[in-house]
């Protein structure tokens, strides 16, 4: 099964109590972060205890990824380095802007990679995508490089650099979030979608993760715990949806039996695309059995 990345929950990379059980709010992966959510005389500190809690903490099939800082802050370098000494699965790229960023930092990577025996080209990159110049170039940088597993959209900053400010509907998001996904399918990496901040509103967040899923985003970062579950439950096939894809599987491998190249189900054709999203969704469904198995207790 391919790696989900339905949720991605922000760990502060200060905050030790809350890095030391991050993984059992059951999230598909923790991004760590080095960057924003660390004040410039904290950040050599912060640094240390995410590659101890790395290198020590059970995370379970968390995907462990690390934001860092960019590599124009005199933090950035040391940053990848020790992640990458720590064995992190996923560095994130804050602020990318241009496919050289990617570059510049998979050079950064490589380089720890052989000073620390570790194979070239296992640490995977993310891009996060913060402002104008970044949607711009995002199929150059999604298509940048074999190590990127996705890209992802940062509001906030892309909302500063548009000089507007975010609104419940995400109007003025619209066109990144197009642009991200389609060059995402493009170059054939994921597609991960902004945090909603407003914790208590569990309502509009739905709303939302319904909404950046109709678009054709894998996921979205979150900011807590309790926003975990709401956004897996929309990425929850309806039982409709896994029993058709139930189907077309089966018809798909009887006509594999067969020796035919032709798949039909109900006297309709079936394509590859159709088997690959019948597939997609019985992924989902099996990741997301226990939001099943506890609503039907």
């Amino acid at each position: 099964m391919t790696r989900l990345r339905r949720s991605m929950l922000f760990v502060p990379g200060n905050n030790p109590g809350m890095m030391s059980d991050a993984h059992i709010y059951g999230s598909d992966a923790l991004m760590f972060d080095l960057e924003d959510s660390v004040t410039l005389r904290e950040k050599d500190a912060a640094r240390l205890l995410v590659h101890h809690a790395l290198k020590t903490i059970h995370y379970g099939e968390c995907e462990r990824v690390v934001r860092v800082n960019p590599l124009s802050t005199p933090f950035g370098k040391a940053d990848i380095e020790a992640m990458v000494a720590a064995g992190v699965e996923v560095i994130r790229l804050p602020k990318t802007e241009t496919a050289q960023d990617i570059w510049d930092t998979e050079t950064e990577i490589e380089r720890a990679e052989r000073k620390y025996d570790i194979p070239v080209g296992q640490t995977c990159m993310i891009a996060a995508i913060e402002g104008a110049l970044g949607v711009v170039n995002a199929y150059q940088i999604a298509s940048a490089s074999p190590r990127l597993v996705a890209i992802a959209l940062g509001a906030e900053d892309y909302c500063a650099n548009l000089k507007t400010s975010r609104s419940l509907e995400g109007s003025e998001l619209q066109y990144a979030r197009g642009a991200i996904v389609v060059a995402a399918r493009a170059a054939g990496i994921d597609c991960i979608d902004t945090v909603f901040s407003d914790v208590n509103n569990e309502e509009q967040l739905i709303k939302e993760t319904r909404m950046i899923k109709q678009l054709g985003f894998d996921g979205k970062s979150v900011i807590n715990p309790r926003q975990i579950k709401p956004v897996h439950r929309v990425f929850m096939p309806t039982r409709e949806e896994i029993m058709k894809a139930q189907r077309i599987l089966a018809a798909s491998r009887e006509a594999e039996t067969r020796g035919s190249g032709v798949v039909a189900l109900d006297g309709k054709m079936i394509d590859r695309p159709v088997v690959l999203r019948a597939e997609r969704t019985l992924e989902l469904a099996y990741a997301n059995r226990a939001v099943f198995e506890e609503e039907e207790a």
